[in-house]
């Protein structure tokens, strides 16, 4: 193995033990606890990160991945990524130290981000990350005068209007300003060097990869007219991270592959990259958050009370984190979070009008309205599962800098496939391509047939 993840990092998980029994087990200490009180913390599955990059490797065989730290930083995630070989996207000097603090090398790091500030590209320069991105002229002069050593990607705007998160006001150049700043950089002596796109996130619409990979083509021949040397595809991200998205991953990586036969087939000397946050970790963390507090509020409804003899009310219940720390994204993405209660009610227990909220004073801090919950408690734990993607390492409001704490698991079929698939191959010829079980869930059992597995060396 490379050594980037020890198990030490984590807690080995034995078959027949699920999610749910280390999360009871850790509430149940955490209630217990009569110092450094614990009001949220996170149980992060190793194990389905693994799994999803074999899944990945399998749909699409041609394509190298790189994660995207800003999606989640934690120590685990980035260790278990690196140790599984992937190369890294970092959108400024923190991640990139993040990064080679754990022993990641330059050569597979990429400085992308749509606006760079100038110390940052000279900390690059000087620590030898040289693949960098740009998108208009500005952000080519400044890399020219700080880092002329650099290898650029253009990255090209798509179509992202059917994408939730939309992207193209501050990320990609038009394909008519493209042979502007491909002569500029031929002018300045910048070697560009490839293509990258993003087409948002939450896209309904597989053939938005398609219309931009036929766009990239395009690019990649005024480069070549121009005297560019590009070698380098970078699908950006828009793969989704949870099962039930409205755009399938298996859907998506059909689409791709057409494209890539298409417009770039095997052979013609392109290395195809693409940047993943939310498909590795989204599914990977649950969160558990304890109520801290609780209000019943009588609703205005006239005549009701005398309909029923009791006025009716509404339960509202306040959590230790909200939507300015770790339930950023129904403020950013507009989802609704949907808890389970830690407790079993009984099929015979009432439910009551229900609404979350955070410890902020604020309107705005409503976590989730219209649920129908049993009567809980302040003390009682409240689970939320798919939280990996963009809430480890944003900070609330409240608690700055800080972040909740991760459990780490992982079980010991996945170990030993991670294992498994890092050391050198010996194995007979006839081999190549065999059906292996893997186990890289909590009680997951899943068979890939794939190829052996690829560990990109360097991007450069």
């Amino acid at each position: 193995m490379a050594g980037y993840l020890n198990e030490t990092d984590f807690v080995m998980v034995e078959e027949g033990f699920s999610t749910q029994d280390l999360l009871e087990e850790l509430t149940l200490g955490a209630s217990q606890a009569t110092k450094d009180e614990v009001a949220a913390f996170f149980v992060a599955d190793l194990g389905a990160v693994v799994r999803k990059h074999f899944c990945f490797l399998k749909c699409l065989p041609r394509v190298r991945p790189f994660y995207a730290v800003k999606c989640n930083s934690s120590s685990g995630v980035l260790k278990v990524l690196a140790e599984l070989g992937l190369g890294f996207s970092c959108a400024n000097k923190a991640e990139m130290e993040l990064v080679q603090h754990i022993g990641v090398p330059a050569s597979k790091i990429i400085y992308a981000s749509p606006c760079k500030q100038i110390a940052q590209i000279k900390y690059a320069a000087k620590h030898g990350v040289r693949l960098l991105s740009f998108d208009n002229e500005m952000e080519l002069a400044k890399v020219v005068k700080s880092h002329p050593s650099a290898k650029m990607v253009l990255s090209i705007a798509t179509d992202d209007s059917h994408s939730l998160s939309r992207l193209n006001l501050k990320f990609g150049a038009s394909l008519k300003s493209c042979r502007h700043l491909l002569e500029n950089a031929k002018r300045d002596h910048v070697e560009v060097v490839g293509v990258s796109f993003h087409i948002g996130s939450g896209c309904p619409d597989p053939q938005a990869f398609a219309k931009s990979i036929s766009d990239a083509r395009l690019v990649f021949e005024m480069g070549a007219e121009l005297g560019h040397r590009m070698h380098i595809l970078d699908l950006g991200g828009g793969f989704p991270g949870v099962e039930g998205a409205k755009m399938r991953f298996d859907e998506i990586a059909s689409v791709i592959n057409s494209a890539l036969d298409l417009y770039f087939p095997e052979g013609c000397g392109v290395d195809i990259l693409a940047k993943l946050g939310r498909y590795y970790v989204t599914s990977a963390f649950t969160l558990a958050v304890s109520i801290i507090g609780k209000k019943e509020v009588l609703l205005d409804q006239p005549g009701r009370e005398e309909d029923t003899g009791s006025a009716p009310k509404t339960i509202v219940y306040h959590l230790h984190e909200g939507v300015y720390g770790i339930f950023n994204s129904v403020l950013f993405d507009n989802t609704c979070p949907t808890p389970i209660s830690q407790k079993k009610p009984s099929t015979e227990q009432p439910v009551y009008s229900s609404s979350l909220w955070g410890p902020v004073v604020d309107g705005c801090d409503c976590v989730a309205e219209g649920l129908w919950l049993p009567q809980l408690h302040v003390g009682d734990w409240l689970v939320f599962e798919n939280m990996g993607a963009y809430t480890v390492g944003v900070g609330s409001l409240l608690r700055g800098a800080q972040t909740c704490r991760i459990t780490y698991a992982m079980s010991r079929v996945a170990w030993e496939a991670l294992r498994g698939q890092l050391l050198p191959a010996e194995q007979d010829e006839d081999a190549e391509g065999m059906c292996k079980p893997l186990s890289c869930g909590w009680e997951i059992t899943d068979t890939l047939c794939m190829g052996p597995v690829f560990t990109p060396a360097s991007i450069m």
